[in-house]
């Protein structure tokens, strides 16, 4: 899965939890936009509303051109087989349209709640991951082959996780992560593998109110997610910067808040540390709503900074 499906993705894209709660007319309607406003790609993460293929097929059936990415589906919620042979029939259906982000939080050998639903463990992230991409690559195809194949990205943040992802994979979607993550990441993969990372933004110029929306974001990923927690560990925060209220140092490393101009500078460093494509994650007060204004305030900033990249 390498050279054949080698075609570029840059630029800027959205990223976006918010399709779920709402009507598959305002989803078409929205994405259709976002096109329109000169994104290069749609991204989106699964919970528990649409499954990941019904809702990229969804936002694929609504634009014409665009990127469409799982960000990612999550490799606890169903089979290898359903994984490859979803993937496969989006890929037919929309050529190099579509790329499979494929990520999970199974991590133990122990039975753990996934927002409250009991999940059973299978095992270390890597090796699970690893076994799970064997799966697929092995479930033989009945039906058409797409030609090139749909492109996949694994959700990497540690070092053995970006060294699979460069080994069985396009590249990386790195989530929750610092600029100088990326440059590490960057390092890790080397300069071939594809680098899309996601970042946080608030887009509010009375920057007390968009501080304390930020350290609310922060807080909630260190506080629930223990690969979160030890990646940025590994980037140097300490107790200090994480137990209780995140630091400002912390938070400030993770969400870019302010102006347009603010939020354009943070993705140009992202990609001067070596990116090859950032999506924006617009948080805003009301997680549920689409955050449809700030995508067209911050559009041309970020158009911009696109044809710089």
């Amino acid at each position: 899965m390498h050279d054949e499906t080698r075609t570029t993705l840059g630029g800027v894209g959205i990223w976006t939890f918010a399709f779920d709660p709402q009507p598959a007319t305002l989803v078409r309607e929205s994405a259709a936009e976002t096109e329109e406003l000169g994104y290069t790609a749609i991204w989106f993460g699964e919970a528990f509303g649409r499954d990941t293929f019904g809702q990229a097929a969804l936002l694929l059936n609504a634009t014409r051109g665009i990127t469409v990415a799982s960000g990612i589906a999550n490799i606890a919620f169903r089979d290898p087989i359903a994984t490859a042979t979803a993937t496969r029939t989006l890929g037919e259906a929309f050529p190099g349209r579509y790329i499979l982000g494929l990520g999970g939080h199974r991590v133990d050998d122990t039975v753990h709640k996934l927002d409250g639903y009991p999940m059973p463990a299978r095992g270390r992230a890597v090796a699970t991951m690893r076994g799970y991409l064997d799966s697929m690559d092995a479930v033989p195809a009945h039906g058409p082959d797409p030609r090139p194949a749909p492109r996949r990205v694994l959700a990497a943040l540690g070092p053995k996780m970006l060294e699979l992802a460069a080994e069985r994979a396009w590249g990386a979607h790195p989530y929750f992560v610092s600029v100088e993550h990326t440059a590490r990441a960057r390092h890790i993969l080397g300069p071939d593998a594809f680098l899309g990372v996601e970042q946080a933004v608030i887009l509010d110029t009375d920057l007390v109110r968009a501080r304390e929306l930020a350290t609310a974001h922060v807080a909630g990923y260190v506080g629930q997610a223990a690969h979160q927690e030890a990646n940025v560990r590994r980037l140097g925060f300490g107790d200090a910067d994480i137990a209780g209220v995140p630091s400002r140092r912390l938070v400030d490393a993770i969400v870019a808040y302010g102006d347009a101009d603010t939020i354009r500078r943070r993705v140009r460093e992202h990609f001067d540390a070596g990116a090859d494509h950032v999506c924006v994650q617009v948080l805003t007060a009301d997680p549920a709503a689409l955050p449809r204004p700030e995508w067209r305030e911050l559009a041309p900033a970020l158009v911009l900074e696109r044809a710089a990249a």
